[in-house]
């Protein structure tokens, strides 16, 4: 699985460990990944992803799965990401 969220697509980043001395290392900085069940209110169900807990954050800013769907661009989101969000347009126009 790799580490990368499937809403954002924030990934790993490089940098430099530096000590006192100003030694400087390779390291990597890992996104904060978690597995969470997100509710979508237009289908009615819950789906289950592995997103940042900065994208968690903007879910809940922007009221829920649907509206983040909506504002999403489809080139940052996974493939089971973007699978949902076409189900979520698609019930919208239904109901429209």
């Amino acid at each position: 699985m790799s580490r990368r969220c499937e809403l954002t697509g924030k990934g790993p980043m490089s940098g430099n460990n530096v000590s006192h001395a100003k030694n400087r290392t390779r390291r990597r900085f890992l996104p904060n990944l978690q597995d969470v069940s997100l509710m979508s209110d237009s289908l009615g169900r819950s789906f289950k992803f592995r997103i940042s807990n900065a994208a968690l954050r903007t879910v809940d800013h922007r009221g829920g799965l649907d509206a983040f769907f909506a504002k999403s661009k489809d080139a940052e989101l996974s493939p089971a990401a973007l699978k949902v969000k076409k189900d979520i347009v698609k019930a919208a126009t239904v109901e429209a």
